[in-house]
């Protein structure tokens, strides 16, 4: 599992990336369930995530209307399947609106950068 913890910082939220190897939607949770298991991560607000799989595509916004949608469209653009990516928000007590889909699109671009630069 591939953790990035992003300089992202808006109006108190706070976001961080990951990503790991996964099958189908199964295996996808298991990742977000052992992700949880640090404390850190287990007090945030979301963890949104998607996956191509041999099924098709997968998703979940965990409460952050959008977010797995956008997830998935980004790794059909870059061909990446079969790993699943999970953006991790901790809400910081203001709503950001559409702002809240720029910060998924640059975690997992810089993800998807991170796994090209160190494979």
């Amino acid at each position: 599992m591939r953790t990035l913890h992003l300089d992202i910082n808006d109006r108190g939220s706070r976001y961080a990336v990951t990503g790991a190897p996964a099958r189908d939607a199964d295996a996808a949770k298991a990742v977000v369930t052992a992700l949880c298991r640090d404390k850190r991560f287990a007090k945030a607000t979301h963890h949104s995530w998607g996956l191509i799989a041999a099924d098709g595509p997968v998703k979940n916004d965990d409460g952050e209307a959008g977010a797995g949608m956008v997830i998935l469209r980004m790794l059909e653009r870059a061909a990446l399947r079969d790993h699943v990516v999970i953006v991790t928000r901790w809400y910081g007590g203001k709503h950001l609106g559409g702002d809240r889909f720029r910060h998924v699109q640059t975690a997992v671009r810089d993800y998807l950068a991170s796994c090209a630069e160190h494979p």
